[in-house]
């Protein structure tokens, strides 16, 4: 079974808005990777307020979900139990909800890849504690 790829806001606005820097190393990237790419609300709520007001831009974004391409995972319970540790653990950088609510789903479904441009946050978080990420681009 092929591992899941989590996806973070700065790559997914990266992915739909081709005036950003990095927008060719998100999509190369993105064509590389066969396995489900998957994500939370709070990623795709940030990213459809970084992308602006704009109807374009945010069907863009929704499409994506629409027709499969990503899966968005609902949190539960559990999970936000789990965030807020996190936020509280990693205080001092400090991690905010969207971050936390990735690693706490890393740790749910077992994948240490996540899809981001946050490199300053996701090589300080570990999985469980211990397991570094491992990031694309």
């Amino acid at each position: 079974m092929t591992a899941s790829l989590l996806l973070d806001t700065g790559a997914f606005v990266a992915l739909v808005d081709r005036s950003e820097r990095r927008h060719a190393d998100c999509v190369a990237a993105l064509e590389q990777w066969s396995g489900p790419i998957v994500t939370t609300e709070a990623v795709l709520t940030e990213t459809l307020y970084l992308v602006g007001a704009s109807w374009e831009a945010q069907r863009v974004c929704l499409d994506f979900f629409l027709r499969g391409a990503f899966l968005m995972i609902s949190s539960s319970r559990e999970s936000l139990r789990r965030v807020a540790s996190l936020m509280q653990k990693y205080r001092n950088l400090p991690m905010d909800f969207v971050d936390a609510s990735l690693v706490a789903l890393g740790e749910e479904l077992s994948t240490d890849r996540v899809f981001t441009l946050d490199r300053r946050g996701f090589s300080v978080y570990r999985l469980h504690g211990k397991k570094p990420f491992r990031m694309m681009p």
